[in-house]
């Protein structure tokens, strides 16, 4: 489509002690932006990515400028909202709509279809991990890597960006939360199933179990690849959080603070999380341990999802939750790590807003 540009809906909320909090949409419809460990910014930071349900259905738009007008880019029947992710030069934003691959062009709203999937399910039943449809761009953006649920298993499909080809390349009793790291374009993290959860593989497919949990009541959840390390961050919750070495093996404490969402910058010296039950606000932690964390905002976001509040609830099997994503608040920082931007629902309405610390 050819992007359509709306008044712009940005004020300051909140200002004072060095941090300024920006409120970038003020429509009473649901808004966040993309899932916490994906970037809402292009590398340069020439638009923040956000979608919005303010036409009746999940759309793209992007804000150009701080404070500048929204700008839509697409007008999909079946947008995969928590399927969105802006390659890191800007010129694209990735994207599943129905049963096909797309991405959109950022400067003229071009549309380009990349692959077709052969399922009619696309994505498992329910509102977390596999269920959200997340997907995966290199840091190069040549490779798109997209998990698509078909009858009992998941297959991962691989699209080379470049030369537009599209191949499944592995079978997973579940692929969730895929993510390519930052320093290995060969090398992706997903979620397996909730008891299995921590896996990696390469492109051709070859996949191993990077972690194993250490009893049936440990909930090991919301893994990320800490930048510059080639090591991935997760949260033992709620009892903070590890470090692995997927080489190794090798798990290192990392914090005991009660992380839910945890990004860390683009140095993987930092990282920025939100907090449940109970909720403490937004904080920012000292990966090295040196600083205590260090309280940011407090979203009030009702972030549900209740299951949070209680011990690993699925040992059994899957679980029917009610967590709406858009209720919680997945901050992450930009890729300059001055600002985070996060959503919340305090108003009634999920807005998206962008805390500058300067």
């Amino acid at each position: 489509m050819t992007d359509l540009a709306l008044k712009s809906e940005s004020r300051i909320v909140h200002q004072s002690n060095g941090v300024q909090i920006r409120q970038v949409t003020d429509h009473p419809s649901i808004h966040h932006q993309p899932f916490f460990f994906v970037d809402a910014w292009d590398a340069a930071m020439s638009f923040l990515v956000l979608i919005s349900h303010r036409t009746g259905k999940p759309q793209i738009y992007v804000e150009r400028e701080p404070g500048a007008e929204l700008v839509q880019l697409t007008e999909e029947p079946a947008l995969a909202e928590w399927s969105v992710i802006p390659s890191k030069d800007g010129r694209w934003i990735y994207y599943v709509a129905g049963q096909e691959g797309k991405r959109v062009s950022t400067r003229d709203g071009t549309v380009e279809t990349l692959a077709h999937f052969d399922s009619t399910e696309m994505r498992e039943a329910g509102m977390v991990g596999a269920a959200m449809g997340t997907t995966a761009l290199s840091a190069s953006g040549r490779y798109w890597a997209v998990p698509v649920k078909a009858g009992k298993v998941s297959q991962f499909w691989m699209i080379d960006t470049e030369a537009q080809s599209a191949e499944v390349f592995l079978e997973a009793p579940t692929i969730g939360h895929p993510q390519f790291c930052p320093d290995d374009e060969d090398l992706i993290l997903y979620a397996g199933p909730m008891t299995d959860r921590v896996w990696i593989t390469d492109r051709a497919g070859n996949n191993r179990r990077i972690f194993e949990r250490e009893h049936d009541l440990q909930w090991i959840t919301h893994e990320v690849w800490r930048p510059g390390h080639r090591t991935v961050l997760f949260v033992d919750w709620p009892n903070g959080m590890g470090e692995i070495d997927p080489d190794t093996g090798a798990v290192t404490p990392i914090t005991d603070f009660p992380v839910w969402h945890g990004a860390p910058d683009a140095t993987g010296s930092k990282l920025v999380c939100d907090t449940n039950f109970p909720d403490r606000g937004l904080h920012v932690l000292d990966l090295s341990g040196a600083d205590a964390p260090r309280f940011l905002t407090e979203p009030k976001a009702t972030s549900q999802g209740a299951h949070w509040a209680h011990p690993f609830p699925y040992n059994n099997g899957p679980v029917k939750v009610h967590a709406p994503q858009h209720t919680h608040p997945h901050p992450r920082f930009s890729p300059d790590g001055k600002q985070v931007v996060y959503t919340s629902d305090a108003s009634g309405y999920a807005q998206v807003f962008v805390l500058a610390t300067g």
